[in-house]
């Protein structure tokens, strides 16, 4: 099959039909206040027990819903979890958006056109994949777990501002934006989050395969620090979800993975202390934050559970296949997870215009490809990937299809996207520098 068959005649028009259609079909999800019923295409509610609210696609969903701790009433049945092989939700902040910002609006809807390009969704794959349509909104508790309720309270009340202005830049977090759906929509992703950690594990419980996870949600998460947002970023997706499964579910033991090409400075900031929540970074060197050091390790008892290799600009698939084998791997199997959770940003990309790693599409499907091993051979397969970043709309989508592909056991389909004229020699002597490095201090 032929490269073309996978292209849009017009990427950026298909985009933006998309945009327009997801607008009109969540446009009161976008309007409303958090204290707002809705009926239609989504409708959220109270529940008197959890203070969470529900948020569901389906227009055949009742208003009235009870939550119970025992039972998630919004999680997919038995049947359908014993199905599935891949499961995913989508929450793509359409009001949560900046004219020409790099965290567009368009990121989300790009990547669920290349799924149905691609046949990537129920409509072809019937219950193999399965999407959320149902799920509850983090509670103010979900977020307070890793953020200081000061900030929470403070951005929920920054609403009205940006209600009245359109647009507004949250004070001491660099280009972070908020418009007057931010505080609501960071809700939404994190509650999509969330459900699909409860729907893998409660897979998990009963299958020796369960399916893997992906939540396709913006705003990103990872630089968001306990104390407020940072980078794009609003609430941390991945650090809120690994409290949520040590309290809930009693998982004790979660593996984060973060291969974004900028350093995940919030989640290890929420963690630097935790020795059950063990974080590793891959990302570029001298990129954004400027944190993430090779001796960044952790302190007092969480010393030694922070693990942080910078890569060298250049880096492409030969150095990431390189790390995961002689670096992620032995950390895992050492720490001994219940549990992995993905930062999975795709803007190594070597298309990406915010970095200069030169990561492939087939880099991405090799990630994702031995962490669905690492995840069955270590913890019964319990894994989550979380978006982060990537801003090239193409490479983006293609590698994000292709890692549901590498769940599926799929072949790849990189060779159709990827475009080996453009790369150049890795720079592979300091990356091993860099290796042999981490295993010293980490004693690999």
């Amino acid at each position: 099959m032929e490269l073309q068959t996978f292209r849009h005649p017009s990427f950026a028009g298909t985009v933006m039909f998309l945009v327009r259609n997801h607008e009109l079909k969540w446009k009161n999800h976008n309007r409303f206040s958090l204290n707002t019923k809705l009926l239609g295409d989504g409708h959220f509610c109270k529940h008197s027990i959890s203070g969470r609210k529900c948020f569901s696609k389906n227009i055949r969903s009742s208003v009235s819903c009870s939550y119970s701790t025992e039972k998630n009433d919004t999680l997919p049945s038995v049947k359908q979890l014993s199905d599935a092989r891949v499961i995913y939700a989508v929450a793509p902040a359409l009001g949560h958006t900046k004219e020409s910002h790099p965290e567009s609006s368009a990121r989300v809807p790009a990547i669920v056109t290349a799924l149905e390009e691609m046949e990537l969704t129920s409509k072809f794959r019937g219950s193999e994949i399965l999407e959320l349509q149902n799920f509850k909104l983090a509670s103010i508790d979900d977020i307070a777990s890793v953020h200081a309720k000061a900030y929470v309270s403070g951005l929920e009340k920054a609403m009205d501002r940006a209600s009245k202005q359109g647009l507004i830049v949250i004070d001491g977090s660099g280009p972070t934006y908020a418009t007057a759906t931010t505080f609501h929509e960071s809700l939404v992703a994190a509650g999509a989050g969330l459900a699909l950690v409860d729907s893998v594990v409660a897979a998990s419980n009963n299958r020796l395969d369960p399916p893997m996870g992906f939540a396709l949600i913006r705003p990103p998460g990872h630089h968001a620090i306990p104390k407020g947002p940072m980078g794009f970023c609003v609430f941390s997706n991945v650090a809120i979800a690994a409290r949520h499964v040590q309290r809930l579910h009693g998982l004790k033991r979660v593996f984060i993975i973060d291969f974004d090409v900028h350093h995940g400075n919030g989640t290890n900031d929420a963690f630097l202390d935790d020795p059950d929540i063990f974080f590793l970074s891959t990302h570029q060197d001298g990129s954004y934050p400027g944190t993430g050091k090779i001796d960044e390790i952790g302190h007092g008892a969480g010393e030694g559970a922070t693990l942080n290799l910078p890569l060298p600009g250049g880096s492409g698939d030969t150095a990431m296949r390189t790390v995961f084998d002689e670096v992620i791997v032995p950390c895992a199997q050492r720490f001994k997870p219940d549990i992995f959770l993905v930062s999975a940003g795709y803007d190594g990309h070597v298309l990406d215009p915010l970095a200069s790693l030169q990561f492939t599409t087939g880099t991405y499907y090799m990630l994702a490809s031995n962490i669905k091993q690492l995840a069955k051979d270590l913890c019964g397969g319990r894994c989550v990937f979380f978006l982060e970043g990537g801003y090239n709309l193409d490479s983006l989508s293609y590698s994000v299809a292709d890692s549901f592909r590498a769940f599926l056991g799929e072949p790849s389909l990189a060779p159709k996207f990827d475009d080996p004229a453009i790369l150049y020699e890795e720079p592979l002597t300091r990356l091993k520098q860099a290796i042999q490095t981490v295993k010293h201090i980490h004693s690999l």
